[in-house]
């Protein structure tokens, strides 16, 4: 069988959920962040494996997946021997359902502090209102995720797996920005603890090294050349949380843009 390739970026929260995974089930893959990638532009080994221009995007021989969320489903599938999603049917949905908060609410939240902070959409009164609301927010999801876990050790119950692997890159976006949760607290231990897996250890410091760069790129974005994708939750984020005001100038300035439909 053909060692799998995974179209990847180090930060992204998406591409970790899968990298974590193809680790923790000890499945072999190269891996490489297109060239190109946040230019807009066309991506052409990119467009095959995922029609809207986005990763992760998994390819297995002469077949490809796209969307974290199908790649995760696929790769329990298809490498059944190291299961990540409980064997319960309440134990799956409940999975799935910290996925779905994750890959959208939570997974704005930490944007659009990128934006806001990394990429200086925004700046004094307006930037100091939406770090706060940012704060605000993640207070809201740590309450949330702390009575997702109760007294368990994860996420998934006994064992890591499948819910740990979703917040995983999530919760660590937050501790990378200074937004962690408090020291002492389960959700604190929680990160300290799944560290203890390889698999996430590894994908950690590649995100670690990435967001150096990240935090320096907000001139590079602001002069033009390069578009952040503004996906559906994102734009919905950035518009609730006060930056209507970053949208237009985004669009006035050409430096956002918005999901590439297939054939585009």
């Amino acid at each position: 069988m053909a060692k799998l390739f995974l179209h990847d970026h180090p930060v992204s929260s998406y591409a970790q959920k899968v990298r974590i995974a193809l680790r923790e089930k000890g499945i072999p893959f190269d891996y490489k962040t297109p060239d190109g990638l946040g230019s807009g532009s066309y991506i052409a080994d990119l467009h095959k494996a995922n029609p809207r221009h986005e990763v992760p995007a998994l390819v297995d021989g002469d077949f490809t997946v796209w969307d974290s969320s199908v790649i995760l489903g696929y790769l329990e599938d298809k490498f059944p021997e190291h299961p990540l999603l409980p064997a319960d049917p309440k134990g799956r949905a409940s999975a799935k359902m910290i996925e779905e908060i994750c890959d959208t609410q939570y997974e704005a939240i930490n944007w659009g502090y990128g934006e806001v902070v990394w990429q200086s959409r925004a700046t004094g009164d307006l930037q100091e209102k939406m770090v706060a609301e940012i704060k605000r927010q993640t207070s809201v999801m740590y309450s949330w995720l702390e009575s997702e876990l109760g007294s368990n050790d994860y996420f998934n119950g006994s064992t890591f797996g499948y819910a740990d692997v979703c917040v995983a890159p999530m919760m660590n976006r937050g501790v990378i920005i200074d937004l962690g949760p408090a020291k002492g607290t389960p959700l604190q231990k929680w990160h300290e603890r799944i560290q203890q897996h390889e698999s996430v250890r590894s994908v950690f410091e590649e995100v670690a090294e990435g967001a150096k760069k990240m935090a320096k790129t907000g001139d590079f974005f602001q002069k033009g050349g390069r578009a952040r994708e503004y996906r559906d939750h994102r734009l919905e984020w950035m518009i609730k949380s006060g930056g209507l005001e970053v949208v237009l100038n985004g669009l006035k300035n050409q430096n956002i843009r918005f999901c590439r439909a297939p054939g585009e």
